[in-house]
Parts: C-alpha cells; sequence; structure tokens
C-alpha cells in the first residue's frame, strides 16, 4: 500500500478528545497524524474543509462482518457512515475455529441468530481455515476500506471442542473447559482483542434449536477467563437476557472479578414487566466499577427495533396462516397475490398465531413509518394506530395498504426495545452515564429486518442538532463518545484522537447536510442476496490510514483497511518510549 502525505486544511477539529471546536489544519504523512495547527508545508493530497468538521473516523465495537469481510472488502453500510474501524465476533457467533464437518451447524446458527441467509454463506464463504489464528491469517490478507477487530466466539469453541454435544447445550466437563481456555488464549495471542459468548435465548437457528452457549456453567466462563487473565489481554463480550437481573449480574460479576478480565454486557430497556431492569443493573455496574471490577454497559443511542415490509423477513402479517403460503415466493409473485382483493380480505380477515408474536407484529401503537428523512423518535400519534383512526379504517387494513405502495417496498418499524415511553429519555440517561460504550451497530447482521449500522450518523444528527422531543446534547461530547471511548475500551490505544502521532483515520463531514436516506433493500450479497441498507448525505470524505476511502459517498479505488491485531499502544506512550 502505497501512502501519501495529506493535509485537511482550514477545518473545525472536532478531535475526540471531547474538548471545544477549534479550527485547524490536519497533516498527515505514512498514515499518521503529524501535525495539528496551521501548516505552512505542501502534501501530495489537499482538502479544503473550510466550514467543515473534522472528526475522528468512527470505532463500532458490535458488528457482525465475520463472513462479509471475506467476500468484500468494503464493510457496508458502516464504512457510508463514517465508521474506520469494527469489531467482530460478537455474541458469541462466528466462523472459527471450526472443523470441516462442523460447518453446516455454525452457519445455521449464524443463519438463525443473526437473519444471513444460508444460501449466502455457503455460496461466500471459503472456509480455507480450522483454526481461530488460521482464520485471522485468513482475514489478514484482505484489503478493505476500514480496519478490522477479532474477537474468539464462545459457540464456535464450544462446538469444536464439544463437537454434537456443545451444539445441544450438554454440560462441559473439566477437560472441554480448559481447552476452550487454551484456544481462546491461542486466538487472543494470535491478535483477537477478546471472547464473547451469548446468554440470550432470542439467539437460535431457524429450526428453534438455542445457540450452544445459552445456560453454560459459571465456571465454564470463569475457567476462560482465568486463561484470558494469564494472556494478559483482552475483554469479554456477553449479551443476556437478565430476566432475574441480580442473579444473573452476579454470576457474570463474579466471572469478571475472578479474572480480572473487563467485562460488556449489551443493556436495553425491555417492554413489559421487565422495563426497569436497564436502570437496575446500571447500579450494578457502576457499584462493581466502584469496587474495582470493571464492567461497561453496552448502549445504544436509539431504539433496537426491526422494520417490516412485504419485501423483509417479516410483515405485521408473517404469522398468519395465508402469509405462509406465500412467504417464501419470489418478491414479485407475492407481490401480485398481495394486490389480490380476495387474498386481502383473507389475510385481514385472520388472527396473527402467538401472544407474544401479536404483541411484538401487531401492536400498532408501536408501529411507524419513518419516512424520509427517517424519524426515529415519532410519536404515538405518528403510528399506524393513529394514522389509520384518522382515516376511519383499522390498523390492520391501513398497514396493509400503505405496504403496498412504492411498489410494494413501503417500509414500517417497530421499535422493540428503548422506547417503553414513546421517547428516547432512556438511550439520553444511558448515554450520560460513565460506565456506558456506544455500541450495537450490528452491521452485517439482521439483514432483512435491521440496518442499525447507521446509528453513528443518526447518533450526531438527532442528537446535536435535530431533536425537538428533550434535550440536545455536546457535539464534542458526542464525537468523543463514537471514536475515543470505544476504540478505549477495546485496546485500540492508536486511534480515535486528532493528535500528533495517532493513526490517521478521520472523517471531513458537512454537519449542515448530514442526514440518513430512506431504507432500501438491495439484492447484492453472494447467491443474489438480499440485504436492507441506509445510505447518508454530508460526508465529504472517510480517510483510513492517511488515505481516503470515500468522497462525498463514493467509494475511492483505495482500500487501506487491514486486521489489527492484539491491542495497540497509546501514540504519545510510544513517542514516549522512542524518546
Amino acid at each position: 500500500m502505497t501512502r501519501s502525505s495529506l493535509i485537511i486544511r482550514n477545518g473545525t477539529v472536532v478531535d475526540g478528545s471531547g474538548g471545544a471546536p477549534f479550527v485547524a489544519d490536519v497533516g498527515v504523512k505514512d498514515g499518521k497524524i503529524v501535525e495539528v495547527g496551521k501548516i505552512a508545508w505542501r502534501a501530495d493530497e489537499e482538502i479544503d474543509a473550510e466550514g467543515l468538521l473534522v472528526t475522528p473516523g468512527f470505532v463500532d465495537i458490535h458488528t457482525h462482518y465475520d463472513a462479509q469481510a471475506l467476500w468484500s472488502s468494503h464493510i457496508d453500510p458502516s464504512s457510508w457512515h463514517g465508521v474506520t474501524t469494527v469489531m467482530f465476533g460478537n455474541c458469541g457467533v462466528g466462523f472459527a475455529p471450526c472443523k470441516p464437518e462442523q460447518r453446516d451447524m455454525l452457519v445455521a446458527l449464524m443463519e438463525g441468530v443473526e437473519d444471513i441467509p444460508e444460501v449466502v454463506l455457503t455460496e461466500g464463504l471459503p472456509w480455507n481455515w480450522q483454526t481461530f489464528p488460521q482464520f485471522l491469517d485468513r482475514l489478514g490478507e484482505r484489503r478493505l476500506d476500514m480496519d478490522v477487530v477479532m474477537q474468539v466466539p464462545h459457540a464456535a469453541l464450544r462446538v469444536f471442542v464439544m463437537g454434537e454435544r456443545g451444539f445441544a447445550r450438554e454440560p462441559s466437563t473439566d477437560d472441554d473447559r480448559r481447552e476452550m481456555a487454551r484456544l481462546t488464549v491461542e486466538g487472543i495471542r494470535a491478535g483477537a482483542l477478546g471472547f464473547s459468548t451469548s446468554r440470550t435465548i432470542i439467539h437460535k437457528t431457524l429450526k428453534g434449536e438455542h445457540t450452544p452457549t445459552l445456560g453454560a456453567a459459571e465456571e465454564e466462563l470463569a475457567v476462560i477467563g482465568d486463561g484470558m487473565r494469564q494472556a494478559g489481554a483482552g475483554w469479554m463480550q456477553v449479551i443476556t437476557d437478565f430476566d432475574d437481573p441480580v442473579a444473573e449480574f452476579h454470576l457474570l460479576r463474579r466471572v469478571a472479578e475472578r479474572s480480572g478480565v473487563p467485562m460488556s454486557l449489551t443493556l436495553a430497556q425491555r417492554e413489559g414487566s421487565k422495563a426497569h431492569h436497564w436502570r437496575l443493573l446500571l447500579g450494578l455496574i457502576e457499584q462493581a466499577n466502584q469496587d474495582g471490577v470493571p464492567i461497561v454497559a453496552q448502549i445504544l443511542g436509539r431504539q433496537i427495533g426491526t422494520n417490516f415490509g412485504f419485501e423483509l423477513t417479516e410483515s405485521p402479517f408473517s404469522q398468519r396462516p395465508s402469509w405462509k403460503a406465500i412467504a417464501r415466493l419470489p418478491f414479485e409473485q407475492k407481490l401480485a397475490i398481495l394486490r389480490q382483493p380476495e387474498f386481502r380480505a383473507r389475510l385481514l380477515a385472520e388472527e396473527t398465531i402467538g401472544d407474544v408474536q401479536k404483541r411484538r407484529l401487531n401492536s400498532w401503537d408501536r408501529i411507524f413509518v419513518l419516512g424520509d428523512p427517517p424519524d426515529y423518535e415519532p410519536t404515538v400519534e405518528d403510528s399506524i394506530a393513529g394514522r389509520a383512526k384518522r382515516a376511519g379504517v383499522s390498523p390492520a387494513e391501513y398497514a396493509y395498504d400503505l405496504m403496498l405502495e412504492n411498489g410494494g417496498k413501503t417500509l414500517l418499524y417497530r421499535p422493540v426495545t428503548n422506547y417503553v415511553d414513546g421517547n428516547l429519555d432512556v438511550c439520553a440517561e444511558m448515554m450520560r452515564h460513565p460506565n456506558t460504550v456506544m455500541g450495537l451497530g450490528d452491521g452485517g447482521a439482521h439483514v432483512g429486518a435491521i440496518c442499525d449500522a447507521a446509528c453513528t450518523t443518526h447518533t450526531i444528527t438527532h442528537w446535536t442538532r435535530d431533536r425537538t422531543r428533550g434535550p440536545r446534547m455536546d457535539l464534542a461530547w458526542i464525537i468523543k463518545r463514537l471514536t475515543r471511548e470505544p476504540a478505549l475500551a477495546v485496546g485500540l490505544n492508536d486511534r480515535g484522537v486528532i493528535a500528533p502521532g495517532y493513526k490517521a483515520d478521520l472523517n471531513v463531514i458537512d454537519y449542515e447536510r448530514l442526514r440518513l436516506r430512506p431504507l432500501e433493500v438491495v439484492y447484492d450479497l453472494p447467491a443474489n442476496g438480499r440485504r436492507l441498507i441506509q445510505k447518508s448525505d454530508g460526508y465529504v470524505a472517510t480517510i483510513v490510514s492517511g488515505v481516503p476511502t470515500y468522497r462525498d459517498g463514493v467509494a475511492t479505488d483505495a482500500l487501506p483497511g487491514r486486521l489489527v491485531r492484539g491491542a495497540q499502544q497509546d501514540a504519545r506512550t510510544a513517542a514516549a518510549a522512542a524518546e
């Protein structure tokens, strides 16, 4: 990779430290920032950023691009939203280590847990590895539009060590645990930044088989944590249901306390009787940190929800009998049937099967049209229930006819977490808490239902500029939350700040023009696989290791992104050591 010099001139620098923005030039040589201020020398390439923001590149520590990074050089949609480093291997799922006879199990798990179709994975994955270090070697050969980092996934470990016993969630033996710990250490020494696991019942194959790590014994996690302590590196990423929040938290706290390994817990406000658990858990996390046990809550700056559409994985009618008969038809055939008056009448007359599914799919006062630009903090009056009442029809009729518009491509949005009160005040409280870290973009996953990879753009525009239903937040603070803080959380101490010596991952942003575009469905995965994407306007340039990868939203030919192995030293510490 040929690097040249670059100067971004006269931009308003929001440097990732949380300090006040200032106007300056940013000079780059050999992939590093070398000067910030008034720069006299000339560079091979210069960008006029007068009137524009200059920020560090964004760091998203929760994605699932494990497969995409092997078949595509572009880690989109994240790369369309100013992200320059992503972490995957989250939620305990991944593709290494893996023996040839175990591939179907891991594919089935990723298909169910992360909504990536089996045919996409089967056609897209080369499977030229077995061990985790070999997987990293293959990933290290890739040329990408951003940097990527990995975690060792617990489900793959369990299946690799225990075979069918592991997939069937049988208890591990002492020998099993020691071998999983050994392989975790092997992965960390090869360059992984941590270990991930899932303890949630929602993670299952399409056949309904739960993730192999659900209910894994405390001692299994603890022995793996012991190995990580001995390796002297890595964090432990956990997603769990917290149905019994105190008992589950204290189990995980004991693991973190015994190992001394930092732990990240996914946190969101749930609906129903568990809606208050998030605040209880924040208090327990705060107490743990006061006691010297490093635990952070990983959060998102908006709802975690699902999108409904006749072209997507689900619609409000997808658990009704008549829908089942057309669910797997190609979209155009399905659409032709949906337009038939007799089919419409029959489907609308049916009931959604299952009380849980009915609440999720047909709570009409919690289903919205996002619009253009998308509105992620709508009011109940904007819901399908509110619109249908004003139109004088039933919500189901209104939704059905609305979804047929635009060639059957109109999408609806159903917040699942963080929206019990019909606003984002819960997210604001989580974001302001000192023991939280921004993440959960989930890029590369749930491709037929979700596109939260665009959350970096939304976090900036909504919380610092556009919010009307509550207080806004300081721009410099938000940029720090998207850059320096997640980088530090996982040991990437060389990035996330605009200062001499740091990695030159940067964004040049037209703040006034920055906005999300509407969601759209494309068929660009292997085997013509479908996915939901969301683009943006306002990113004048995105730069990785001093090389522009995007200009005005269009990819350049440059692919400077690489696999980053292991924790990275702070630039100032490295400079002091060199002296």
